[in-house]
């Protein structure tokens, strides 16, 4: 509505003017602006404070995820397997040395163990296997010795292989043992003897290891 003018004369009212769109746009802009800003300003805390809540769980999601699929494995523990122990001596270490003896030669066979075996007992049948020295009773001389060649000696015990004085003064010794036999002529080479290093009707002397019984 117009407004009163000073010092006229009253006019008949004139007719109530529509309100002009563009004075109304121009005063509500301010407000829709300030309304619009403060949404967006909403709209912003709010989406950060949600993207803030997530982000541990989104972690905590993760981690789930990678200890699921991540397999874990067990390295099972080296098992050994112990070797089968074969009776052993340090006396049978080394080569003996075998004394020169004294006195006449004895008429029967003689045995004497050095060392006592602990292992399998060598009997009658039996593959045994053997370190030896022989020398000869007469003067010690060496005649023989598989520690010489570096190969113990194997045969079949009592079968007739080797000497009678080794067939019958080797049975009952125990593998890991060492044992002197003296042994006269006539369980030996006789009157053959076994040339060049053996005369006939020689007494001997060894001294043979036991390494194994089969």
């Amino acid at each position: 509505m117009t407004p009163p003018q000073a010092l006229s004369p009253p006019q008949a009212p004139s007719p109530p003017q529509a309100p002009s769109p563009r004075r109304r746009r121009g005063r509500t802009r301010p407000v829709a602006l300030l309304g619009t800003l403060v949404a967006l300003v909403l709209a912003s805390a709010g989406c950060g404070s949600a993207t803030k809540a997530t982000e541990p769980d989104l972690a905590s999601s993760v981690t789930a995820q990678t200890s699921t699929a991540t397999p874990t494995t067990s390295t099972p523990a080296a098992t050994t397997t112990a070797a089968p122990k074969t009776p052993t001596n340090p006396a049978l270490a080394s080569k003996p040395v075998v004394p020169r003896p004294s006195g006449p030669a004895p008429k029967t066979l003689q045995t004497k163990d050095i060392v006592t075996g602990t292992g399998p007992v060598a009997k009658a049948g039996a593959n045994v296997t053997m370190q030896y020295v022989g020398v000869l009773y007469s003067n010690g001389q060496q005649f023989d010795a598989s520690w010489d060649r570096g190969q113990p000696f194997p045969f079949q015990l009592g079968a007739g292989q080797v000497i009678p004085g080794w067939d019958k003064g080797i049975p009952g010794m125990k593998v890991g043992g060492r044992r002197e036999l003296i042994i006269p002529a006539a369980l030996a080479y006789g009157a053959a003897g076994s040339p060049p290093k053996i005369g006939p009707n020689q007494p001997l002397i060894f001294v043979v290891d036991l390494l194994s019984v089969k």
